[in-house]
C-alpha cells in the first residue's frame, strides 16, 4: 500500500479514539472464543465422543452464525458511512431496520433447524459414529434456539461498535462468558447433562446478552438510538441499503461456511482422533486469530466514516495503520500460543495419538497465520467498509472451492495426507486470497463504490 501523508490536524480519529475502539475489541473477542473452548473443555470430561459431537455442531451452527454477522456488518456499514456524514437520524433508522432484519432469519432459520436437526446432522456429517452423533443431536437442540437471540445481539454489537462504544460489546461479552461458564460448571459437573448442559448455558447466555443490548441501544442520548422497537414498520429503502453490503457478505460467509462443513465431512472420514485434533485446532488456533478479528470489526467503523465522509485519502492512511497493528499483534499472539500448544493441547483429555496431531498442526497453523492471515482475512474488511463487497464475496467463494474444498479432497484424500493434507489446503486457500485482496485494495477500485 503507498503511504499517505496527511495533516495531523485533518484527522477523523485520533490515536487515543483507535484505542479506546480497539482494546475493548481485543478483550471482547478474546471472551467470545473462549465461550466456544469452555464448551469444548468442560465437556472434554466425557470423552473424545463428545468433544467430536459439540465440534461437528459448531462447524454447522458457524454456518449461520457467520451469515447473523453478515447482516451485522451491512448494517455497521450502512450506520458508519452515515455517522461520516453525520446523519445520526438516518443511522438510527437503518439501526432499527437491521435488528428487525437479523431477528427475522434467525427465527426461520431456528425453527428449520429445530424440525430438520436429526437429518441434517447425518446429511451433512454422514456416518459417524453412533456416541458422536447423539452427543451433536442433544447440542444442535438448544444451540438452535439460541439463533434469534444471538443474531438480535451481533446486530446491537455491530450498531455500538459504529458509535466507537465497543466497551459496551465488551461488558456484555463478559458477562456472557460468566454466565456460561457458570452454566456449564453446573449442568455438565454437577448435573451431568454433558453436551446438552454446555448448549443450554449457551442459549442462558445469549438470552441475557441480547436483553442487555435491547436496553443499551433504547436509551436516550446515544448517538444511534433505536425507538419503538415494538411498533415495527419496515424501511424498503434501509433494508435494501444494508442488504447491498449484507447480502454478499451473507453468501460469502455463507458458502465460505458450507465449504469448511464439507472439509469437517472429510476430516470426519479420517477417524475420531483426526475429528478429536481437529476440535482443538479450532479452539486452540482461534486465539491467533483474535487481534485481526477485532481490528477487522474496528476497521468497519473507521474505514467506513472515512468513504461515507469521501475521505479516500485518509481510508488509505487508516488502512496502512490498522494492518501494521495487526501483523504486531498477531506476531506477538502466535509466537505465544506456539509455545503454549502442547500445554492448552493438554486440557482435552485427548488420545496419545489425537494429541500428537493436535499440538503439530496447530504449530504449523500457527506459523502461516503469523504470517498470510492478515492478507487474506484482514484486508478484505477495509474493501467491505467502503462498499466494495461484490468482489470480496466472489473472490472468497471461488478461492474456497477451488483451492480449500478441491485440495483437501486431493491432498487429505486422494494423496493419503489426512489431516495435513486438510491444513495445506487451508493454507493454499489463504495465499490465493491475499494476493487477489491486496491487489484490488492498491489498485482502488473500491473508491468507486457507493453505499448510501
Amino acid at each position: 500500500m503507498a503511504r499517505v501523508r496527511i495533516e495531523k490536524k485533518e484527522l477523523l480519529f485520533d490515536n487515543r479514539y483507535l484505542v479506546t475502539l480497539i482494546i475493548p475489541l481485543l478483550i471482547e473477542t478474546l471472551l467470545n472464543v473462549t465461550i466456544g473452548m469452555m464448551d469444548t473443555i468442560m465437556v472434554a470430561s466425557d470423552g473424545e465422543s463428545v468433544v467430536s459431537g459439540v465440534s461437528l455442531v459448531d462447524s454447522l451452527a458457524n454456518l449461520f452464525v457467520f451469515v447473523f454477522s453478515a447482516f451485522a456488518t451491512g448494517g455497521a456499514v450502512v450506520c458508519s458511512q452515515y455517522l461520516g456524514r453525520k446523519d445520526n437520524q438516518n443511522a438510527s433508522e437503518s439501526a432499527k431496520q437491521l435488528i428487525y432484519l437479523s431477528l427475522g432469519f434467525a427465527i426461520v432459520i431456528m425453527v428449520f433447524l429445530l424440525i430438520f436437526r436429526e437429518s441434517i446432522v447425518r446429511f451433512v456429517f454422514g456416518s459417524i459414529e453412533e456416541d458422536v452423533h447423539n452427543a451433536a443431536i442433544m447440542y444442535l437442540l438448544p444451540i438452535a434456539i439460541s439463533f434469534p437471540f444471538l443474531a438480535v445481539t451481533n446486530g446491537c454489537n455491530a450498531i455500538c461498535r459504529s458509535m466507537g462504544k465497543s466497551s459496551i460489546t465488551m461488558t456484555v461479552a463478559l458477562v456472557m462468558n460468566i454466565i456460561n461458564v457458570s452454566g456449564n460448571a453446573i449442568m455438565i459437573y454437577g448435573m451431568g447433562m454433558s453436551s446438552l448442559g454446555a448448549g443450554i448455558a449457551s442459549l442462558l447466555s445469549r438470552i441475557t446478552a441480547s436483553i442487555i443490548m435491547i436496553v443499551v441501544i433504547t436509551r436516550p442520548k446515544q448517538i444511534i438510538r433505536v425507538q419503538g422497537l415494538a411498533k415495527v414498520k419496515i424501511r424498503p429503502d434501509m433494508i435494501a441499503r444494508i442488504m447491498r453490503i449484507a447480502l454478499p457478505s451473507g453468501i460469502e460467509n455463507g458458502i465460505f461456511h458450507i465449504g469448511k462443513i464439507l472439509v469437517a465431512s472429510t476430516i470426519a472420514s479420517f477417524g475420531t482422533a483426526s475429528i478429536a485434533a481437529n476440535a482443538v485446532f479450532n479452539s486452540l488456533g482461534t486465539f491467533a486469530n483474535i487481534p485481526g478479528s477485532a481490528i477487522g470489526m474496528a476497521s468497519v467503523t473507521v474505514v467506513g466514516q472515512c468513504c461515507g465522509a469521501e475521505r479516500f485519502d485518509q481510508a488509505r492512511y487508516y488502512a496502512r495503520k490498522l494492518l501494521t497493528l495487526t501483523y504486531a499483534l498477531m506476531g506477538i499472539t502466535c509466537l505465544t500460543m506456539y509455545i503454549a500448544t502442547p500445554a492448552l493441547a493438554g486440557f482435552y483429555n485427548l488420545s496419545a495419538e489425537a494429541n500428537t496431531m493436535a499440538v503439530s498442526y496447530t504449530r504449523l497453523d500457527l506459523l502461516q497465520t503469523m504470517l498470510f492471515w492478515p492478507l487474506a482475512f484482514t484486508i478484505p474488511n477495509f474493501l467491505r467498509a467502503a462498499g466494495d463487497v461484490k468482489y470480496t464475496m466472489i473472490i472468497s467463494i471461488c478461492s474456497m472451492w477451488l483451492f480449500r474444498v478441491l485440495c483437501a479432497n486431493v491432498l487429505g484424500v486422494w494423496l493419503g495426507m489426512g489431516l495435513l493434507g486438510v491444513f495445506w489446503a487451508m493454507f493454499i486457500d489463504w495465499y490465493a486470497r491475499g494476493a487477489c485482496f491486496c491487489y484490488r485494495w492498491i489498485k482502488g477500485r473500491w473508491q468507486e463504490k457507493k453505499v448510501i
